[in-house]
Formats: C-alpha cells, sequence, structure tokens
C-alpha cells in the first residue's frame, strides 16, 4: 500500500500565477472566489477534492511536503480550501525535500518505495526519487490519472 505525498504550490493549487508565500494575506471569499489583498484569485485545481476524497475512501495515508517560506500562510490555505483534513501529515517549511520525506518516514514508518510524490517541480522530482521514492512530474495541476494509478 502506497503513502500518497503531495507538493502545495502548482500541484493542489494556483496562488494567482505565483507560489503562496509571494501573495498578499489575509485571504478573503468573494463571489465564491479565494483572494489576496492584491485581488489575486488563488485556485484549487478542479480535481483535487475528488482525489483526496477518493484516497481516504481508499484508506489511503496523505501527507504535504512544501518547502514554503509562509508555512502559516500555506496552511491557511488548506483550511479555507477545507482539505487540510484530508492531511494525516503536514511537513510544511523551508527546507529541501530530503528532510520531509525523512520526517515523514519517521513518522508512519513506510519505506521510500512505498511512497508516492507529486510535484510540478522537476529539482524535488529529481532529488526524492534518488531516495527510492516514486516521483510524479505534474505540469499544470494534479489531475486524477496522475493519482489513481497507484491505487
Amino acid at each position: 500500500m502506497k503513502l500518497f505525498v503531495f507538493d502545495l504550490d502548482f500541484t493542489l493549487w494556483d496562488a494567482g500565477g505565483t507560489w503562496c508565500d509571494a501573495t498578499n494575506p489575509p485571504y478573503y471569499w468573494s463571489d465564491g472566489a479565494l483572494l489576496d489583498q492584491s485581488n489575486n484569485e488563488i485556485e484549487l485545481y478542479p480535481d483535487v477534492i475528488p482525489v483526496l476524497e477518493k484516497l481516504k475512501m481508499k484508506n489511503r495515508k496523505i501527507a504535504a511536503a512544501s518547502r514554503t517560506f509562509e508555512p502559516g500562510w500555506a496552511q491557511d490555505l488548506l483550511h479555507l480550501f477545507d482539505i487540510d483534513k484530508y492531511f494525516d501529515l503536514k511537513e510544511i517549511y523551508p527546507s529541501s525535500k530530503i528532510q520531509h520525506f525523512s520526517k515523514i518516514k519517521k513518522h508512519f514508518g513506510f519505506e521510500y518505495s512505498d511512497m508516492v510524490f507529486f510535484d510540478d517541480e522537476s529539482r524535488n522530482i529529481n532529488e526524492v526519487r534518488k531516495l527510492g521514492v516514486e516521483s510524479v512530474f505534474i505540469e499544470e495541476g494534479i489531475r486524477k490519472e496522475d493519482v489513481y494509478r497507484y491505487l
């Protein structure tokens, strides 16, 4: 059984064409859109909730691994999009993905070979792949077919 690990920026959401640590909180909802103080829209990719719901339905463990410089802002977005409830562990801080995965491995006791990681940055994919983690490059947000093949 696989442990599913997701990056946040440009994997689960698009923070107005940038990373969440380059936005201007506090965030607020207006006419169904989540905006920052500069009126930039932050959008969850369409398949995120169906993917997370299906993983939970299948009793899979889910972790977040994000190297953002503003962990509190990322946590705010997880809460505002109402998806924080799906994550069994969140490693969100400025550091190498190697450190994130070391903590994830220690927390769950999964081998790296029993993890699958989704990220939009090839440097992270390459770094984590060297650990033995199945790593999937995401181009324009997570899609069901990217994830479901690992169920």
